[in-house]
């Protein structure tokens, strides 16, 4: 393990200083954004979902690695901001924070992301104030070190920027009446339940991809797709999260983002007019109009 977390340090101490080095300009399409702002926003896109339907029959986008937008090209998997995203139907979050002396500061390995978890609290309270027909869903782990001992941190975090009536708190699936308006925590550490428990779902989540040759990116694909394709006809009181993300020291998360986010869009695009469950998918740099695909299968 100690060897692992070792290697990872140095691919992100590389891919920093690589991005740092490496200029490149911006790129907006349908499929992949790495500008600072969504070209398309669907900020209450849930307001029109039946109160009666199991949040785990929705499909939804999300973000891998949500706050990732620093530390250079290996490390940033996002542009948008938190607040951005929510506005632009994102509605799975993959938070991960460094725990230190009590404080939850927000990382990507080594890379500092210049915000802590209070500020995505804040963002979401302040959406769902203003988007009440709308749920978060929001994975939150403990990134770099491994103390095992967060909960404590995440319930003051809760208490001093949010509230704790916000939370949904069962491990029961809930459906959307009962979703409105709340964060979903989907709890990837340990402690006494704080919400959904994040291995309670079906997930693929296949991030180490080796390199951009196309055998690599066909194999990753191969990864998405399948697990999208058995989402569709899978129990929907299961919830099914397929990671479309990946990295490597030779495939940063925008290089294969720009690889794997147009076929993604092809393949969705491919069922545009259907209603179909997909479960929830969570990118890397999404394009405004892919998110919006996703969530037009819920209609």
């Amino acid at each position: 393990m100690e060897g692992t977390k070792g290697h990872i340090l140095r691919l992100m101490v590389m891919g920093v200083l690589l991005g740092t080095a490496v200029g490149y300009r911006a790129v907006q399409t349908p499929d992949y954004d790495d500008t600072t702002t969504p070209e398309i926003l669907n900020p209450s896109w849930m307001a029109t979902i039946p109160d009666f339907f199991s949040l785990s029959d929705v499909t939804m986008p999300g973000t891998h690695n949500t706050m990732a937008l620093y530390g250079g090209s290996l490390a940033e998997c996002n542009s948008w901001s938190l607040s951005l995203q929510l506005r632009a139907g994102v509605r799975f979050l993959d938070i991960r924070v460094r725990h230190a002396r009590g404080n939850l500061t927000i990382h990507h390995g080594i890379s500092y992301q210049y915000a802590h978890f209070g500020d995505v609290l804040k963002d979401i309270v302040a959406f769902l104030k203003e988007y009440p027909s709308e749920t978060v869903l929001m994975r939150l782990r403990e990134e770099l070190s491994d103390t095992q001992d967060i909960y404590g941190a995440v319930v003051r975090y809760i208490n001093e920027y949010a509230h704790w009536d916000l939370l949904w708190h069962s491990r029961e699936m809930p459906i959307m009446g009962e979703a409105r308006g709340k964060l979903i925590i989907l709890q990837d550490f340990p402690g006494p339940d704080m919400g959904l428990r994040y291995n309670s779902l079906d997930i693929v989540d296949d991030w180490k991809v080796s390199s951009l040759q196309p055998e690599e990116v066909e194999k990753k694909w191969r990864s998405v797709s399948t697990h999208l394709e058995a989402a569709a006809v899978a129990n929907k009181n299961l919830m099914f999260l397929t990671y479309s993300s990946g990295a490597s020291i030779l495939a940063h998360p925008n290089s294969l983002a720009r690889r794997i986010n147009p076929r993604l869009y092809e393949y969705l695009t491919a069922y545009s007019g259907q209603t179909k469950r997909f479960g929830i998918v969570a990118m890397d740099f999404p394009g405004a109009k892919l998110v919006q695909t996703i969530i037009g299968f819920n209609y």
